[in-house]
């Protein structure tokens, strides 16, 4: 198994704040969610993944987030086993400062 590639909350919130198009999917459960989600983000819950491969594109990088980074890592490699180019955002929502919508 290859390395799985992260990105810190830092580095993605810079990112989105100078318009780059990114590719995020939240991993965690409807409750967590309506607690706010980071703009533009796809919500899968990490349950329903395996069912939704039809969502992703192996020419894409997907940026993976969940509470803390645990779910998102497990996640990646599944995702990563599969084909799918993904990164893992470290420290999850617990350590977003970003925006967020509700």
């Amino acid at each position: 198994m290859s390395q799985m590639a992260v990105i810190t909350t830092y580095e993605l919130n810079e990112k989105l704040e100078a318009g780059e198009k990114l590719e995020l999917v939240d991993v965690r459960e409807h409750d967590e969610v309506a607690m706010g989600i980071i703009p533009g983000a796809k919500h899968i819950p990490m349950g329903d993944i395996p069912a939704s491969l039809d969502y992703f594109d192996k020419d894409k990088e997907y940026i993976m987030i969940c509470r803390s980074g645990s779910r998102s890592a497990y996640v990646c490699d599944f995702l990563q086993a599969q084909g799918y180019k993904v990164r893992n955002m470290t420290g999850g929502m617990l350590e977003w400062r970003g925006k967020v919508e509700y």
